[in-house]
């Protein structure tokens, strides 16, 4: 991992305490970088750690979703490819050099159950969830048939290379 920090972590739930998540996210966030061959400098990825009950009244507010969920991603550019499978665009810089690719929101309540009914560890079940919503800043999405293949083969090689187990088996 280069000592260039990708990732600016703001955690708003005491409950994610119980996990070093700084460092997780940060490991996801570059790893993702890596894979896709961007240059990590200058790269910007804002996460909110929080619970059920903000990630509900996120989800209502950006998706008309009145529920938690685990993650929710907001690119800051529109990344994502025209066709069907196709890789989406690689983030531009903005004038000053910084590339801000956008913002994460996790919820401790979710992620830690889904992690426990799945049988893994919420480590290995959050760092997922973070290379996830990592692409998803990156364009890739999973709505349609072959972006989704797409994207859940890059997640499955991205968490191979950290040692984690692929979560679509």
């Amino acid at each position: 991992m280069t000592d260039v920090r990708v990732t600016d972590t703001r955690i708003e739930s005491r409950q994610w305490n119980a996990l070093a998540l700084e460092p997780l996210v940060e490991a996801a966030g570059q790893a993702v970088l890596a894979h896709l061959g961007i240059a990590p400098e200058g790269c910007v990825i804002a996460v909110l750690a929080t619970d059920d009950a903000e990630i509900a009244r996120l989800n209502t507010e950006f998706r008309g979703k009145p529920v938690p969920t685990n993650v929710l991603s907001w690119p800051a550019q529109d990344l994502a490819a025209e066709d069907d499978g196709d890789t989406p665009d690689l983030p531009e810089p903005d004038p000053t050099g910084e590339t801000e690719l956008g913002d994460i929101a996790l919820a401790w309540d979710t992620c830690a159950r889904e992690a426990q009914e799945a049988g893994k560890s919420v480590a290995d079940h959050v760092t997922h969830l973070t290379v996830h919503g990592v692409l998803h800043l990156l364009g890739y999405d999973h709505i349609r048939d072959a972006d989704a293949t797409l994207m859940e083969g890059i997640e499955t090689i991205i968490l191979g290379r950290m040692g984690i187990a692929d979560p679509y088996s």
